[in-house]
């Protein structure tokens, strides 16, 4: 079993050693993802409880109420 990982990790390891396009093609995808989940979570997905109710507590009855109220018509 140990051999096998050893060898799996090794195959990955000289795979990405001997990458051109690859290494340009990674950048990219982690580029990707930092706007994805940073610059849209702060200037599209703004933290709304934060604004409603600011103390824990607040927080918790206000979902609370929410959670309880009647569905709007």
């Amino acid at each position: 079993m140990k051999n096998t990982c050893l060898r799996i990790g090794r195959f990955y390891l000289e795979g990405f050693r001997h990458m051109t396009w690859g290494r340009t093609l990674w950048i990219l995808i982690l580029l990707k993802l930092f706007v994805i989940f940073v610059l849209l979570k702060l200037f599209f997905f703004p933290d709304f409880l934060n604004q409603v109710a600011g103390s824990e507590e607040g927080k918790a009855e206000y979902v609370s109420r929410q959670l309880m109220a009647p569905p709007p018509d």
